[in-house]
């Protein structure tokens, strides 16, 4: 018969190893004894030597920290549209096109990039009567489509990530080949790093004189941005909106990373998806452009979006075409609304308005309760946060006066990091200036603090801050700012706990009493007991026995504590072969405190 599989982590105690495997912690004991380990029942031991004792015991032990990284994985580090296919069968899933956002600073071509891509790419001919305009649009590279998204920038990105929509796979950074990296440059790359997307690197305006690749190759790679010309694993494609070079080249880069990421979803599901603007519009009413994420949205479908929800009376794609239907990646306007939804707020489909109606009453009832679960957390939260087992990393946006103090901040911040086994932390974003409203949007989005040093709060990003719970702590005193992320960084770490032996009794007298079991009576010979509190019954130097205590008498009384020098009477869970002369032993555990 083959040995029955279990899952261990890296350390557990005897009393969680025997509690997995069924069978008494002095049995688990022995058997570490037998291989020349000593340990009592609250005391860790490694994987290894776990796993050596379950498979004398009959079971095959499995390490759980692979099962571990890869639940991290499916769940909390892939992007939204992975986590929505969670659920479904691999033999519904579909390929789908791409979604691609282009980010980076104002003045680097990134609207005339998107204009060249669109007018070269996108059938000519417009239909309908409405705006065609619809803020995002698919054009054709080799038979595959790719649909890009049209954000005014990093910080719409990011609002709607702060609202826990994340549709895009790819990002594409716009860099001027003249001007090179830029603090909007730079900011853009942290907010798609923190996204956790791919970046593409479309370095524009090569057709300048005054441009200069190297420069802007160096600039990249200085922010961790690596060019694959140089060994790294980021695409750097030349291009110019201006001259229509290189636009093949990066539709054939998005195509290559799409390739890897293999973006797909059900046609077949309920459909599900983002909004990614919504209008009013003459003689439409509310206009709202979607992107479906999965299933396929038809015209007639209900729509429900937040505390929106109506009929689609009609569809239109990105040339303004009436459509019935649209699948995956397609982006869509849609009218019927009864309200004008958000950015980022994420749709689903309902049977009917009747359903719509109920499902918004109960999500009004329910509001405050997510609006006080929404944006940031503070540093104080952190403890309460990882008891409850979530992940040991604390995001930062970090912003300085000037770029003489923002260095030292990160190189020692970084260094903090390295020195903690336990605890990480991930710089999302560093930067000098005043603490701004996307600065805000970014760490809402990220569940990430705000440090600044020696910088003021920008009075709109205050009102963010508030609206969307981040905490932004401000210091003018350098090493108080790494005292506070230091006592988060130890509140994080995993509490450690000791035993601490309280009392010795010695048993004189064994009673049997009906409906309460054996009871010993003691002698409190030093310390005290007490009822909350751990025993162990020792016999000859041997332990017999260690669990809770499950009554504590004296005089017949039920007592919390008995201290030394007197008589009492004491119940321990699961052991009933007390003897005169056993002497029990009765401890606690504390939580070990780090100074």
């Amino acid at each position: 018969m083959a040995n029955k599989s279990i899952e261990l982590p890296n350390f557990i105690t005897v009393r969680e190893l025997s509690e997995m495997m069924g069978v008494s912690p002095i049995d688990v004991i022995k058997q570490l004894m037998t291989n020349g380990i000593m340990a009592n029942i609250n005391q860790e031991i490694d994987f290894d030597t776990a796993a050596i004792v379950a498979e004398e015991m009959g079971f095959e032990a499995v390490s759980e920290a692979e099962v571990v990284v890869e639940e991290e994985e499916d769940i909390s580090a892939q992007p939204v549209w992975k986590q929505v296919l969670a659920g479904e069968d691999a033999a519904n899933l579909q390929p789908r096109p791409p979604v691609v956002t282009m980010l980076g600073h104002v003045d680097h071509g990134k609207t005339s990039l998107l204009d060249v891509i669109r007018e070269t790419n996108v059938q000519s001919g417009e239909a309908g009567g409405i705006t065609q305009h619809i803020g995002a649009y698919q054009v054709e590279k080799d038979g595959h489509l790719i649909t890009f998204l049209d954000t005014p920038g990093h910080e719409a990105f990011t609002a709607m990530r702060a609202r826990g929509a994340q549709a895009t796979d790819i990002a594409i950074l716009v860099v001027a080949a003249d001007d090179g990296v830029m603090p909007q440059t730079r900011e853009a790359a942290d907010h798609a790093r923190a996204a956790g997307v791919p970046i593409i690197v479309a370095m524009n305006k090569i057709d300048l004189p005054t441009a200069n690749p190297p420069m802007v190759m160096q600039q990249l790679s200085e922010i961790g941005l690596v060019p694959d010309e140089w060994d790294g694993d980021t695409m750097v494609i030349p291009v110019s909106a201006k001259e229509n070079l290189g636009i093949d080249d990066l539709l054939e880069a998005i195509l290559l990373v799409a390739e890897d990421l293999n973006p797909r979803a059900n046609p077949k599901a309920r459909p599900t998806g983002t909004v990614l603007e919504a209008r009013m519009e003459r003689g439409q009413g509310v206009m709202a452009t979607l992107l479906v994420q999965n299933g396929t949205l038809r015209q007639g479908d209900t729509l429900l979006i937040g505390e929106h929800y109506g009929r689609i009376k009609a569809m239109y794609d990105f040339q303004g075409n009436k459509v019935k239907e649209a699948g995956p990646s397609t982006p869509v306007s849609a009218s019927g609304l009864n309200g004008m939804p958000e950015a980022g707020d994420q749709f689903q489909t309902v049977k009917d308005e009747r359903t719509a109606r109920k499902r918004v009453a109960e999500l009004k009832s329910q509001q405050q309760v997510q609006s006080n679960g929404r944006g940031g957390i503070s540093l104080e939260d952190f403890f309460s946060r990882l008891e409850e087992g979530e992940e040991k990393t604390l995001n930062l946006v970090v912003k300085a006066d000037v770029q003489g103090s923002l260095e030292p901040i990160i190189t020692s911040l970084e260094k903090m990091s390295d020195e903690n086994e336990e605890v990480s932390l991930e710089i999302l974003h560093a930067g000098t200036g005043n603490i701004t409203e996307g600065d805000v949007m970014l760490a809402s989005a990220s569940q990430a603090v705000i440090l600044g040093f020696n910088t003021t709060v920008d009075p709109i990003a205050k009102n963010a801050a508030n609206s969307e719970g981040v905490e932004i702590k401000t210091y003018n005193i350098i090493y108080k700012l790494f005292e506070d992320v230091e006592k988060a960084m130890k509140g994080m770490l995993a509490p450690t706990y000791e035993e601490v032996v309280i009392g010795r009794a010695e048993v004189r007298e064994v009673f049997r009493i009906r409906s309460v079991g054996v009871i010993a009576g003691c002698y409190m010979r030093t310390g005290e007991a007490r009822r909350n509190a751990y025993a162990r019954v020792i016999r000859g130097g041997d332990l017999l026995h260690e669990a809770r205590i499950s009554s504590l008498k004296h005089l017949q009384e039920n007592v919390r504590e008995v201290r030394q020098g007197f008589e009492f009477g004491v119940g321990v869970e699961g052991f009933q072969k007390f003897q005169p002369g056993d002497i029990i032993e009765f401890f606690v555990t504390k939580k070990v405190v780090v100074e």
